[in-house]
């Protein structure tokens, strides 16, 4: 892989993160700043320590520790998720999917921690 753009965990949190954002504007006003502010912060993060830690790739142990940082807020942004499917039933067309999608990130992101642990060369 010649950069971080080739991940498939980069591309996939990318592209959930694109659309969980405007989702996340349709929260009522109050909010917008509590909930839906975590949601986007968290969602963010899940490709944002993708892209630090492939920054820091040279050192082994630096990018697994920004993939596990990913994965935890993959955990994070399914967790926001799951409670604004219970507060706002219906809000949000396709938060089923969204959640869906969230899991199969978050595994993908454990498969690649292992394969970075078990065959990475420094």
């Amino acid at each position: 892989m010649k950069s971080y753009e080739d991940l498939d965990i980069y591309k996939m949190s990318l592209s959930l993160f694109y659309e969980v954002h405007p989702a996340s504007l349709l929260l009522p006003k109050y909010e917008l700043y509590e909930l839906g502010s975590q949601l986007r912060r968290s969602s963010d993060s899940v490709n944002s320590n993708i892209v630090e830690g492939y920054g820091r790739k040279r050192y082994k142990a630096d990018f697994i520790k920004f993939l596990v940082y990913s994965h935890s807020s993959c955990l994070e942004t399914k967790g926001h998720l799951l409670k604004i499917k219970n507060l706002y039933a219906g809000l949000i067309p396709e938060i089923e999917r969204f959640i869906n999608d969230y899991d199969v990130l978050g595994a993908k992101i454990f498969n690649f921690i292992k394969y970075v642990e078990n065959n990475w060369q420094t």
